[in-house]
């Protein structure tokens, strides 16, 4: 594309390790090396501003998280209209964009089952009118959809056009593919954790813990029969206050057995020294590191709820826990996956599809896509 572009991209907070935060990063680094400027409007940011990127904090009004991203739809309208943009790309969502990059799941779909109280809170009304705003059938925005799984809700509640929406490949980090000195990395790894080789490690990346599965995680890994459990580590990386997680370990006994890490830099080589990637999460719009793992050639446990755990399923290299979730069906399905006699046929599986698919270039289909929209 020879036209160098001059790009808006808007999104609420930025922050370091945050996984929209990370696909936002991305493809601004992508623009910017194809010559195009990139503007961004947020609300606040934390952590380092790259070179070639014009950050702009924007002032708002309200007191609660729902008043300010209304406000801020607004203050973006009154920013972006005299500044000539080719294009307004929101990675939230607010009126007014020529482009959506849908890393959030449907509120409406969220809300549907709560009660009919909800609806009258000025949040609810806020989330709702926001969302309206991109997928509304006379609106205009294009859409950049992770997962097909929530594509069909979209043009049912909101009549939305389906042209309007453009898949994405999930977008794995290439670190993630394990390379030719992998063994050598895992045994460093398990050591620099003074874990035993032998030891079957069971490896959680996720930053909300509730709704990610730590406790159905640790829940599981005390329901194994103690001599596999005792011969086992589960290795929890991410944000959040362990403390509620620790107090249940320790009263389920397992306590020496779970380990939580923080945040961490050197997830691709905690995937290579890990046996087994568990995300039984109970709220999921894609599921990102679900795909690391199959990257990794690691076999993986997670729930049907997850965008991508059908990347699982389609390379036969893990169990996909079907809806309503069960505890105990969790509790067998982690038993026979440690207990699995052949567990290379499973990393095997995992190589195989991997080669085969394109899980990479999320980044880049997307600003192809923003390329070829604002033509």
């Amino acid at each position: 594309m020879n036209k160098k572009l001059n790009l808006a991209f808007c999104l609420f907070k930025y922050f370091p390790f945050g996984g929209l935060q990370g696909d936002f990063m991305q493809i601004s680094k992508i623009c910017l090396d194809r010559g195009h400027k990139v503007d961004v409007y947020t609300l606040s940011w934390e952590g380092k501003k790259p070179e070639g990127l014009d950050v702009t904090i924007v002032p708002v009004s309200g007191l609660s998280n729902h008043g300010q991203y209304k406000s801020f739809g607004k203050k973006i309208a009154e920013l972006v209209n005299h500044k000539n943009y080719d294009a307004v790309v929101g990675f939230n969502r607010i009126p007014g964009l020529d482009i959506y990059y849908a890393a959030d799941g449907s509120y409406a779909a969220k809300m549907q089952n709560r009660s009919p109280l909800h609806r009258i809170s000025s949040r609810y009304q806020t989330f709702m009118s926001l969302e309206k705003a991109v997928y509304d059938k006379n609106s205009k925005t294009e859409i950049l959809l992770l997962t097909e799984k929530e594509k069909n809700f979209y043009m049912n509640f909101y009549k939305t056009a389906e042209e309007r929406f453009h898949i994405l490949p999930p977008g794995i980090s290439r670190k993630c593919i394990p390379p030719s000195n992998a063994d050598e990395i895992r045994v460093q790894k398990r050591n620099d954790f003074a874990i035993d080789q032998n030891k079957k490690i069971i490896l959680m990346v996720c930053t909300v813990f509730k709704i990610k599965g730590v406790e159905r995680a640790i829940r599981a890994l005390a329901s194994l029969p103690q001599k596999i459990s005792s011969e086992t580590i589960l290795l929890i990386v991410g944000i959040d206050k362990p403390g509620k997680y620790k107090r249940l370990a320790k009263k389920l006994n397992i306590s020496e057995q779970v380990r939580f890490l923080g945040a961490r830099t050197d997830v691709p080589h905690l995937l290579m020294a890990s046996d087994l990637f568990l995300h039984p999460a109970s709220i999921e719009n894609t599921g990102t590191v679900i795909v690391e793992a199959l990257v990794a050639n690691i076999p993986v446990i997670t729930t049907d709820i997850c965008g991508y755990s059908h990347h699982v399923t389609y390379a036969n290299a893990g169990k996909v826990i079907p809806s309503p979730f069960i505890q105990e069906t969790l509790n067998k399905e982690l038993l026979f996956m440690l207990a699995i006699k052949e567990p290379d046929q499973m990393r095997n599986n995992a190589k195989r599809y991997i080669e085969k698919t394109d899980v990479f270039s999320r980044s880049e289909k997307a600003v192809d896509i923003i390329e070829k929209v604002t033509l």
